[in-house]
């Protein structure tokens, strides 16, 4: 879980467009980010497994 001034810093502006740092909206991960979805993987499987994100299902073969 990111703390508050982690969030708040991630919400300005950056200087450079590269800098831009982008979360999940439920945990505030910045690492394996979708932007797709605007969730991180873990929060995205878990929503995923419980289908509660329309037009995703696990794959099987």
């Amino acid at each position: 879980m990111a703390t508050e001034a982690q969030i708040a810093k991630s919400k300005r502006k950056p200087k450079f467009s590269t800098r831009q740092v982008r979360r999940c909206w439920r945990c505030g991960r910045k690492r394996g980010f979708m932007r797709a979805f605007e969730l991180c993987r873990i929060c995205f499987r878990e929503l995923a497994n419980r289908g509660e994100i329309p037009g995703v299902t696990k794959s099987s073969w």
